[in-house]
């Protein structure tokens, strides 16, 4: 009788060890490497930034539409180079699609990105991370980096120049 409690003893353990090397095995296929950022399959990290138009704004977890971020600065001439067909992709499939455009501040100018969020001509939330908490967050290495982000809040893609075509048929795909 004693033999079965002291088996049933170890069963117990050897169980609740397994559930816990299961458990720890799923936080780490969710959990971003240090001094990596978030690849594709990987949940979009957590972010929350004020605007331009006075709201703050969240990345990370579900959404209505996939988003796109992308992280730029008003002195990047490629930044300079992608935001006509950024506009131009926004207001065509702003049904279908987000566009979070973080402005870099903590290494620009307010007053400059502004002028670029006018010359362009964005209708999509400008954000300004005036404390590095994004770079902190994606790690980009440069910019501009854009992470496409489907709706479960889950990055598909990291792209660094957009290349309008490109960009386009992955909206609409991710729309359907």
């Amino acid at each position: 009788m004693k033999r079965n409690w002291i088996i049933m003893g170890v069963i117990l353990v050897l169980a609740g060890f397994a559930v816990f090397q299961a458990v720890k095995t799923q936080q780490n296929k969710a959990a971003v490497p240090e001094g990596v950022g978030p690849q594709p399959g990987l949940a979009a990290p957590a972010l929350e930034l004020p605007a331009f138009d006075g709201q703050t704004y969240k990345v990370g977890g579900k959404r209505d539409k996939p988003l796109l971020l992308n992280f730029w600065a008003s002195w990047c001439t490629p930044c300079r180079d992608e935001a006509p067909d950024l506009t131009r992709l926004y207001n065509q499939y702003k049904d279908r699609f987000d566009v979070y455009a973080v402005n870099v501040t903590v290494q620009d100018e307010v007053a400059n990105a502004r002028d670029m969020v006018k010359e362009f001509d964005f209708k999509f939330p400008v954000l300004l991370d005036y404390q590095g908490r994004s770079m902190d967050a994606y790690q980009y290495k440069a910019i501009p980096t854009n992470y496409l982000i489907d709706k479960d809040g889950t990055v598909l893609e990291v792209l660094h120049v957009i290349e309008p075509k490109y960009l386009e048929k992955r909206i609409i795909e991710l729309s359907k």
